[in-house]
């Protein structure tokens, strides 16, 4: 952890830790390090779940992010699902666990099934997003269950951005998912969450 606080220190930008305080990424301490150097520090790392577990308990957001790309995502359990939830704190840490974790791990179905029913609008984007970009973006139940998440979230635009990934990833996937995601558009009741889902995936099916 030392070693890493050394290199992200190195990297610090307060400029940039300032004005994502002011857009409300909220962090106990924030280096300002840009994302894609936090990952090239990250990836230089062994694999190491239980240093990633440690990391991701630190207040610091570099320390945060990197413990997603040092955890091992196959060593993942329902019993640590707890802890990895306490820290989707913002969409960064949401985007982020959804590309570097979530989609690899082996209870993704899991997950989405637990996390999807959270109050929480950041964890349940992050389930969102991982479904994206994993095999259950082809399951018409997990394509089914984005009418009922909308109307949980009927204003949230970062939930409204989720669902629109998990439709678009399922529309390419086959014609059963194409099937099921036309018919979950169409049957959206109104709502400024839903309309943006409407509004983006009329152009997306177009093509």
């Amino acid at each position: 952890m030392i070693a890493l606080l050394g290199a992200m220190r190195k990297q610090m930008n307060g400029a940039v830790a300032d004005a994502m305080y002011y857009y409300g990424a909220d962090y106990g301490l924030n280096y300002g390090v840009s994302l894609p150097t936090v990952r090239q520090i990250a990836r230089e790392q062994e694999k190491d779940h239980a240093l990633a577990l440690y990391l991701y308990k630190q207040q610091v957001r570099e320390l945060r992010l990197a413990a997603l790309h040092i955890a091992q995502a196959e060593a993942i359990t329902m019993e640590e699902l707890p802890t990895w939830a306490e820290g989707v704190i913002n969409s960064e840490i949401a985007e982020e666990m959804a590309f570097a974790l979530l989609p690899h791990t082996t209870i993704i179905s899991d997950i989405f099934a637990a996390w999807s029913e959270s109050d929480n609008e950041f964890l349940v984007y992050a389930t969102l997003m991982a479904a994206a970009r994993s095999e259950l973006a082809r399951d018409t139940n997990i394509v089914n269950a984005t009418p009922n998440i909308l109307s949980r979230f009927s204003a949230s635009r970062i939930i409204a951005q989720g669902v629109v990934a998990l439709l678009a990833a399922a529309y390419d996937c086959d014609a059963e998912a194409r099937k099921a995601v036309a018919e979950v558009i169409e049957g959206l009741e109104e709502s400024p969450a839903a309309d943006y889902v409407k509004e983006e995936m009329s152009w997306r099916m177009e093509f």
